[in-house]
């Protein structure tokens, strides 16, 4: 069991069976489950884990495996009721890495009983080609589907101080999660009724194309967290996924080391959902108009690093900075202001041209009925996690375009803390993806940021350009 969003109920990573029904842990009260049997997956039927297992490695229905094991024991429940169709249920979780396709994949196979072992795989080059696509070391296996890839908090010590940050400010401390929210008078989170608005204004000009975009969450389900001893090296809070690029400048492990040597105790930090939402980085906003010619200007949140990011691909659009009132914004996360540019641009042709990212692959994308994605970045080493990553890439940019955002208040702070809020799109709306991989021998590089950018690029052209992200605009 992972915690995601406790005691939202909308993550699906503590999901057990109750019983054999799936219920989602953090919002059943334990009186409700006396005398009853309760299963996670460790306690599932060894062959039939084990089959679960290989199948979601075998379709790369798993990357960082956060929040498989709850998924897995939802997909057992519908398993067992007949084989009901998977893709409603899903919406009770959240998969931020994997864009659903390939668990639902796996869900098949188990059903109809085609996890045959097949050729040996080298899971080293697996983990490799993760690894270039996640940007952070990542391990490869049957075992990660499992949850156990090796999370930054699975390896806390036991007795350690709990530390959560603090709406006000600071760290609060207590012997349990529990204990140290309630001295922190920690947020509840909420969905803000308030509309999500983009911050920024066009610079003016004669545009072919102009694009706004509003706040939108970076969702990534781990929530940040590391321990450390006295006098040690603090746990990494990326672990076995980076959150692409999320949690780059996460301050758990600085403040878990710092805590840990002023109370002499092992201490872990913590941070809930509503802390991850109201915390952690956001992409930076944009609103730019652009020619079919390539010219025009780009008004960005303040982010250092961002205009030279934008640069390096779009040269002649003139990059604004502007401080405004919100969350904090990073360069660090996946094409950020890079998507945006490259975005504008092709709205402005009317057309996507094929998207190569510096240090990178390249991609191209169409979108219709079905989201058409090639990808081009030197030998595939392990296509099956390359075809993970660049499916898990187009439901990312088409979920951004057409369905991201969160609201803020008038002093800029995140109003919107459930993780339905953020308005990631489900498994029941999301395209089918074709992914097409140029296979080669050229040096491995990652592919699928390139295949984000032409598929953010595409889905916009798809949706007829429209002046405002998200393109299905709520109110």
């Amino acid at each position: 069991m992972k915690d995601g969003c406790s005691p939202q109920g909308q993550c699906g990573a503590c999901t057990v069976l109750v019983d054999g029904a799936a219920r989602v842990a953090c919002v059943t009260p334990a009186r409700r489950v006396a005398g009853r049997e309760v299963t996670t997956l460790a306690g599932l039927e060894p062959a039939r884990r084990a089959a679960w297992a290989d199948a979601f490695c075998a379709t790369g229905a798993s990357q960082c495996g956060f929040c498989t094991p709850g998924i897995i024991l939802r997909l057992e429940s519908l398993a067992r009721r007949s084989g009901a169709d998977p893709t409603g249920p899903l919406a009770a979780h959240l998969c931020r890495c994997t864009g659903w396709q390939t668990i639902l994949e796996a869900a098949r196979s188990v059903a109809e009983g085609t996890i045959a072992p097949g050729e040996p795989r080298d899971y080293a080059a697996a983990a490799r080609r993760a690894t270039l696509e996640g940007g952070r070391p990542q391990v490869a296996g049957p075992h990660v589907a499992c949850g156990e890839g090796g999370f930054a908090d699975d390896s806390a010590p036991a007795g350690a101080l709990v530390a959560v940050p603090a709406p006000a400010g600071g760290w609060a401390l207590g012997e349990t999660p529990d204990e140290a929210r309630r001295a922190a008078g920690a947020p509840e989170g909420r969905r803000s009724t308030l509309r999500a608005e983009p911050p920024l204004d066009v610079p003016p000009g004669d545009w072919d194309c102009t694009l706004r975009t509003c706040w939108s969450e970076p969702a990534y389900l781990e929530p940040d967290s590391s321990w450390c001893v006295p006098g040690g090296e603090p746990a990494d809070p990326l672990a076995n996924g980076g959150a692409f690029g999320a949690k780059a400048r996460s301050p758990a492990p600085a403040v878990a080391r710092r805590l840990a040597d002023e109370t002499g105790r092992p201490v872990r930090v913590l941070y809930s959902r509503p802390d991850a939402t109201r915390l952690g980085p956001k992409r930076p906003p944009v609103a730019g108009g652009a020619n079919a010619d390539g010219s025009g200007r780009l008004a960005v949140a303040r982010t250092p690093g961002i205009a030279e990011a934008i640069a390096a691909v779009a040269p002649r659009l003139e990059v604004t900075e502007i401080d405004i009132d919100g969350p904090p914004t990073s360069a660090d996360l996946r094409a950020a202001g890079v998507l945006e540019a490259l975005a504008l641009l092709a709205g402005a042709r009317g057309r996507t041209d094929p998207v190569r990212l510096p240090g990178g692959g390249t991609a191209t994308a169409h979108v219709g009925d079905v989201i058409a994605v090639e990808v081009d970045c030197g030998r595939p080493l392990d296509e099956v996690v390359l075809r993970s990553y660049c499916i898990g890439a187009a439901h990312m940019a088409y979920s951004l375009v057409t369905s991201e955002a969160v609201a803020t208040d008038d002093d800029g702070a995140v109003v919107d803390l459930t993780v339905r809020s953020f308005g990631v799109v489900p498994a029941s709306r999301t395209p089918p993806v074709e992914v097409t991989i140029v296979g080669g021998d050229g040096e491995p590089t990652n592919g699928s940021d390139s295949v984000f950018v032409a598929t953010a690029a595409a889905t916009w052209l798809a949706r007829g350009r429209a002046p405002i992200w998200p393109t299905d605009h709520r109110s």
